[in-house]
């Protein structure tokens, strides 16, 4: 698997498809890659590329990586991208359509709001804290746990039959932000609630934290919805990629250390 690089391969989902594909090159900070510094690419031999973008806040850096690699020789690419990214003005339209447009295989992932945001995400320290305040007022999602995620993206990177698929990836059924941490708390075997609080006052606090304010808004518009009933739809692209259904939001908290 030394062909293949994993773009991210230190963070959520990265790690996760590095575990499956053994031998995989790691592409993080810890490793010396840099996606804002091509010099530190390193893409000779490179067969296949899981793409992710760390930062949205940057300017678009995937479609030149992209370039460079088929260049280089890379023949398969995984995106890791969004829901709404196919939408002008998202932070990741540019690598979709450089993706696209490669002219090889290609695979892209629209992942839901992932289950181990609660865990290890945005919202972890909400959780860790006892009280979770989002603008997504009773909306519900279907939660995705990041080992599909990375078991698709794996298979992506290793199968050609996935090639010129655009899976949405969610799980098996929608919850509430408030049974989600409900289930949380009694994995985890304390109290932990869900406080909702207005889209335009999230929206403050996120630049408060030093978020650019259109992503701020990209993220509150993203809960808002779920908070107006969209977003809620459970789609079938894990089972279509995997041929089984995809893990549910119990078995992800059950398997998910709380302290």
């Amino acid at each position: 698997m030394s062909n293949i690089l994993i773009l991210g391969g230190t963070g959520k989902t990265g790690r996760r498809v590095a575990r499956r594909l053994d031998g995989a090159r790691i592409a993080a900070r810890t490793t010396g890659f840099d996606l804002g510094d091509p010099s530190t690419w390193a893409l000779d031999g490179v067969t296949a590329v899981y793409l992710v973008e760390p930062d949205l806040r940057a300017e678009p850096r995937l479609p030149r990586l992209v370039t460079e690699a088929v260049a280089a020789g890379a023949r398969r690419l995984v995106l890791l991208s969004a829901p709404r990214a196919g939408e002008e003005g998202h932070p990741l339209h540019a690598a979709e359509r450089a993706v696209r447009g490669s002219g090889v295989g290609w695979t892209i992932l629209h992942p839901n709001w992932f289950a181990q945001n609660f865990s290890e995400g945005p919202w972890a320290r909400g959780i860790r804290d006892g009280v979770l305040t989002l603008p997504a007022g009773a909306g519900r999602a279907p939660f995705v746990d990041a080992e599909d995620i990375a078991e698709v993206a794996a298979s992506a990177l290793t199968d050609d039959r996935h090639h010129g698929q655009v899976y949405e990836l969610t799980g098996p059924r929608a919850v509430s932000f408030g049974e989600a941490v409900g289930v949380i708390a009694r994995a985890a075997g304390r109290k932990i609630e869900y406080a909702d609080v207005e889209p335009e006052a999230f929206v403050e606090r996120q630049i408060a934290y030093g978020v650019p304010e259109n992503v701020a808004r990209l993220l509150t518009g993203l809960l808002a919805d779920l908070r107006d009933g969209r977003g809620a739809d459970v789609a079938d692209g894990v089972e279509r990629a995997l041929g089984r259904p995809p893990r549910s939001f119990e078995d992800f908290a059950a398997a998910t250390s709380w302290r």
